[in-house]
């Protein structure tokens, strides 16, 4: 019998699993694909939402999505307990997937609860593999490096955020978690090209781009806000639809794709309705030879 860790999800199609799903996800045993959760809602030895992962684990592969590591930190001291942390959870649940976010959290001894912006600099890029390498030596697997959603760009940027994570990977052998919804608020708050972001990835060997993210965002007036808390737009389906015609291998996807939702969490229905306009939009772009350019 293979272990969840060699349940790869493979081309399927998942959601983010939230505690206010998980009596009923535990009840009936939907079809999901496979199921992504925030790792530090775990990183405890015990507890009902580590109980719940271990119970689900047996039926769906499991991706650990970080959200506090901070892997462009300057400040290091946080870096190695907290990895420590992590690597026991890698080995008691042994997930498919494993991801971290590009950004910086930290100064000092203050951690701030965000994701913060890096600049795009060939310092910074040396920094993050730097601890990407690290990290993936402790947890001895590849792990997925998030593009992140931004309000600010810094003036010494080098390069766009995807050359970085190009960079980032032919570097240090890791892939990237691209989040679409995250391209199109950038192109949207930044004025940048999400076409050409994507053009980036595509450009990189078949299967550097482990796993995609679609979303909500919420529109405050000229500035978009990616808070996880609505259906996903429909500029960014058809950003996604452009996604999957590049990132296809002879007519196949074999990237997973997750529904987010983090606040106002609505009821489990409503991800599946997602879930499923995700596989419809899939099938449609792996059809279709258009190249859709999002407003």
């Amino acid at each position: 019998m293979q272990t969840p860790r060699q349940r790869h999800p493979g081309a399927g199609f998942g959601i983010g699993l939230r505690a206010a799903h998980y009596a009923q996800v535990l009840a009936e045993r939907p079809a999901l694909g496979w199921i992504e959760v925030h790792t530090e809602n775990y990183l405890g030895a015990g507890g009902r939402d580590t109980r719940v992962l271990e119970a689900l684990r047996a039926d769906y592969p499991v991706s650990l999505h970080g959200v506090g590591l901070g892997l462009g930190s300057a400040a290091g001291d946080h870096f190695t307990p907290h990895l420590a942390r992590i690597a026991g959870l890698v080995e008691r649940i042994e997930p498919a997937l494993v991801s971290e976010h590009l950004c910086w959290n930290r100064v000092g001894s203050h951690q701030f609860n965000d994701l913060l912006p890096l600049p795009l600099t060939t310092e910074a890029l040396a920094l993050v593999a730097g601890r990407v390498d690290r990290m993936q030596d402790t947890l001895r697997r590849r792990i997925l490096v998030e593009n992140v959603s931004t309000f600010v760009r810094f003036r010494d940027d080098q390069m766009r955020e995807t050359e970085f994570l190009a960079a980032l990977a032919q570097r240090t052998g890791c892939g990237i978690l691209l989040d679409v919804n995250n391209l199109y608020v950038n192109q949207r708050n930044h004025g940048e090209d999400a076409l050409a972001a994507l053009d980036d990835l595509a450009a990189l060997p078949a299967g550097t781009v482990g796993e995609m993210h679609l979303a909500g965002h919420l529109v405050d007036g000229d500035v978009l806000v990616d808070h996880h808390g609505a259906r996903v737009a429909d500029p960014v389906w058809r950003l996604y639809e452009a996604a999957v015609q590049r990132l296809a291998r002879d007519g196949v996807l074999d990237v997973p794709t997750l529904i987010e939702w983090d606040t106002d969490i609505p009821p489990l229905d409503v991800l599946r309705d997602e879930r499923q306009r995700a596989m419809d939009h899939a099938a449609r772009a792996l059809a279709s030879e258009v190249d859709h350019a999002p407003a």
